[in-house]
């Protein structure tokens, strides 16, 4: 299983681009705390590349800024490439799915979040109907021929 749950800040305002197929793709950092400090040194941080696609990139545009805490649920992509020199490098990044805001509201900054629509959340069909009756319920037919079995 691949999963990554980071809560950190921006270190700059997310950056939005835009693939040769006309696809958002939102790009930032997040520096996010060490669990952990040595006696008598500071609070050390990792610093995360994270990319958001389609509406969750533009929700993370136009919403998230530098300095703001953000709460991003994902996987981890990793990669490799070979540079110049012929030396191989070996990266990561967090392929955001879930944004959410973590500052409180008092900081103005609001509370929610964002996800990205899946096929199950799609409307399927008609509208169930809403019982006429007050008691719940549904009339049923006694005819044997309605089963779908």
């Amino acid at each position: 299983m691949n999963r990554a749950i980071l809560m950190g800040r921006l270190t700059a305002d997310p950056e939005l681009r835009y693939t040769t197929e006309n696809v958002p793709v939102c790009r930032f950092r997040l520096a996010v705390d060490r669990p952990y400090v040595r006696q008598g040194e500071e609070r050390q941080a990792d610093f995360f590349r994270v990319v958001a696609w389609r509406s969750t990139g533009e929700f993370a545009s136009r919403y998230f800024k530098k300095g703001m805490r953000v709460l991003v649920e994902g996987w981890i992509r990793t990669d490799t490439y070979d540079d110049n020199q012929g030396v191989r490098h070996y990266t990561f990044e967090i392929q955001a799915d879930r944004l959410y805001f973590a500052d409180s509201r008092k900081d103005d900054i609001g509370a929610g979040g964002f996800t990205q629509p899946s096929y199950k959340d799609q409307p399927q069909g008609e509208p169930a109907m809403i019982p006429e009756s007050g008691d719940g319920f549904f009339p049923l037919s006694d005819d044997d021929d309605d089963l779908p079995f």
